[in-house]
């Protein structure tokens, strides 16, 4: 049976689409297609159909041919599926098999847990993740660049993110390691890109200057109106951020291209209207936007509750028609959750082990800790090793690796699996101390960001007139 899992038929902003999880494909339906195609999806036979067309809608001329259509538009899905077009349930990849490979293609070096804010929704305790507020020293980064060269065995192309805390309040080391990494990953043949993610209170024209000679992508923190961001982000003393960092931001994201940057907002049950806070980042003239709930957030005041997902979902419908309206004005931007690839994107490995944390993807902490990503460190129960020892714990390695989606709970027969891949195992160990069990708020949310991405692409669509007739029209 093909049923939600393979075959996701929704309606959204006054389009009925069919996503094809399978592959990938994306099908606006007329109201005769989007009939057939539930038919269809559920193993109703045509001739039930039929029948129950008849006998709701009598022998009107008009029903007469809606049911024309209807039965025109089945054989039509049946014919497609036959092709290859439309993909067939009976290759279920259930058995899937995660790989026993073991190299390491990215870091994530906690350079700094310290931070010049206190923002009042940080993951990282305000910088120092439980931990002691420290810098890591240039000798463990190098140590970490060698144990990344080193484990990453053929692979040629590697990550590095520089976390914090705020990595800025160790520039010096940032920038050592930098050329440290280039000149040994050269000798080796290899390639490196780094990654910045910055608050943006010490970005002065020095450090500006070096990001960009240097190619750095670099993620900008910011939540958007100055009185939504000062109400969560800010200095020590208990000041607002926002006059502080806005306008290094708006200065430094001219000298870039929007491939080169994301500028991140963090929205909370304080701003449930969030598409306008994406919209004011836009007018700074961010050309990459994301933005990311708090999730996780239970017994605190502005935690995402369940009883918000209502409002969150009308304001992600909200947040379509706006970004596919200031497309079509010339004053288009990207949003990094609509931003999905349905010709190409992620191979199967990525889309069913989702980002890689403890596995390929690791993080490392001043002292050389390492751990599965950014979210886990400080936690002792995922202390892997150390960059110095050079090896990591098999048991964690093996935990993560069969965390994928088809023994995550509910996520095998989810449509959003090869989209969503499972989640985020740091969301779902906050949520119920088990990496398997998917965190409920953040699911819902994700799957309405897929819809409304999705939905995005087929109203651009429509705006370029291209696509072939399906019934409706194919959109991808």
């Amino acid at each position: 049976m093909l049923g939600e899992a393979n075959w996701h038929i929704f309606s959204c902003l006054g389009k009925s689409l069919l996503f094809d999880v399978k592959t990938g494909g994306l099908h606006e339906l007329d109201g005769a297609g989007r009939e057939a195609a539930l038919a269809y999806r559920d193993k109703v036979p045509l001739a039930e159909v039929e029948k129950r067309l008849s006998n709701a809608y009598g022998d009107q001329v008009q029903a007469k041919a809606y049911r024309e259509s209807v039965a025109e538009a089945y054989k039509e899905l049946e014919s497609m599926v036959a092709d290859g077009l439309l993909s067939c349930p009976d290759d279920e990849d259930e058995d899937y098999t995660p790989s026993e490979e073991t190299i390491v293609k990215a870091l994530c070096l906690h350079v700094a847990h310290d931070c010049n804010l206190r923002c009042k929704y940080c993951f990282g305790k305000t910088g120092n993740f439980g931990m002691t507020r420290e810098l890591m020293p240039l000798g463990v980064a190098k140590a970490a660049i060698d144990f990344l060269l080193d484990k990453s065995g053929p692979r040629r192309n590697l990550n590095v993110d520089f976390f914090g805390g705020e990595p800025l309040l160790n520039f010096d080391v940032v920038k050592a390691t930098i050329e440290y990494c280039d000149e040994k990953a050269k000798a080796l043949g290899k390639h490196v890109d780094f990654t910045v993610t910055t608050n943006c209170v010490l970005l002065d024209d020095q450090v500006a200057s070096f990001l960009n000679e240097r190619n750095v992508l670099v993620v900008l923190s910011i939540d958007g109106r100055r009185e939504i961001n000062d109400r969560m982000r800010v200095m020590p003393g208990g000041r607002g951020s926002y006059d502080h960092v806005a306008p290094k931001l708006a200065k430094f994201i001219r000298t870039r291209d929007p491939d080169s940057y994301y500028v991140r907002a963090t929205y909370t049950r304080h701003n449930l209207d969030f598409a306008s806070d994406v919209l004011h980042l836009a007018d700074l003239g961010a050309k990459s936007i994301s933005a990311e709930p708090v999730v996780g957030g239970s017994g605190r005041e502005y935690g995402i509750q369940p009883e918000d997902l209502s409002a969150i979902e009308a304001e992600y419908e909200n947040l379509t028609r706006l970004f596919v309206d200031r497309h079509g004005s010339g004053r288009g931007f990207l949003f990094y959750h609509f931003n999905i690839d349905l010709d190409g994107g992620p191979c199967l490995k990525r889309r069913l082990s989702g980002c890689g944390a403890g596995i390929d993807y690791l993080a490392v902490s001043p002292g050389g800790d390492i751990y599965p990503c950014h979210q886990f460190v400080g936690k002792p129960e995922f202390e892997m090793g150390n960059v110095f020892q050079g090896r990591v714990s098999p048991g964690i390695i093996s935990d993560f690796r069969n965390a994928h989606v088809y023994s995550k709970i509910g996520c095998g027969s989810c449509w959003a699996r090869f989209i969503c891949s499972g989640g985020c195992h740091a969301a779902a160990y906050g949520s119920s101390s088990n990496i398997l069990v998917p965190e409920k708020v953040a699911c819902a949310i994700q799957k309405k960001r897929i819809e409304c991405a999705l939905t995005a692409q087929a109203m651009l669509k429509d705006t370029e007139q291209q696509g072939a007739q399906v019934k409706g029209r194919e959109v991808r």
